[in-house]
Order: C-alpha cells, then structure tokens, then sequence
C-alpha cells in the first residue's frame, strides 16, 4: 500500500509541483492545505505517514502546525519545507517536533531522499 501524504503549502504552484513528484513517485497523496489550521484538521481526518509543511503561512504557521500535530501523535513524521534565508527557523522547526527539512526550491531527488529518511 503507498504512503499517505499530506501537503502543506499557501503557494499554488508549491502544491502541484510536490503532488506530481510525490505521485509519479508512487505515493499517495491524501490532502492539501493552505495554512498550518487545515494542515492539523486534515492530520486529524486523514493520517498521512508524512506531513510535508510549509513554514511561513497565513492564519498558523508551519511550526505552531507541528507542534500541534506532535500533540495529536508524537509519531507524526513531519517534514519543513523552508525557503532560502529561513535558516534560523530550521533549529526551532526541529525543537517543534519536524523530522528533517528541505529548502526551496528543492531538488526532486532531495524530496524523496527525505521521504526515505523519515519513513526509516
């Protein structure tokens, strides 16, 4: 059975671009969400193997998202996408509960590489 995964991104373009590599790559992609609020209510609703989250978004933030998601299941495995010059926010992401991070704009091979690592 393919992974279940959840996509976290405001940008449109973000969104599409993750959800066509994740599924050519075979996994399942089993929600979208704008900002970090819907991110934790499709958490709940859905129960993706991997959180892919955005760091700066509207309405909650990719990190106030993760740590409550971590409330929900301390073994949600949570990945931060976070844009050049965000690399101070990376230390707290980890804190918050994030699994690993990768940086946009990210390399296809890096998404998955990062999938692998946090699926174990």
């Amino acid at each position: 059975m393919p992974k279940k995964i959840l996509i976290t991104d405001d940008a449109l373009f973000m969104r599409v671009t993750l959800k066509n590599l994740l599924v050519n790559s075979g996994y399942e992609v089993v929600g979208e969400a704008t900002n970090g609020k819907e991110a934790v209510e499709q958490f709940v609703s859905c129960h993706p193997d991997v959180v892919f989250m955005d760091i700066t978004m509207p309405i909650m933030d990719g990190i106030s998202a993760t740590r409550a998601i971590k409330q929900c299941d301390p073994n949600a495995k949570v990945i931060m996408c976070t844009a050049m010059g965000q690399k101070n926010m990376v230390v707290e992401a980890i804190q918050a509960g994030a699994k690993d991070f990768i940086v946009k704009p990210f390399s296809p091979e890096r998404v998955l590489e990062s999938i692998a690592k946090v699926i174990g």
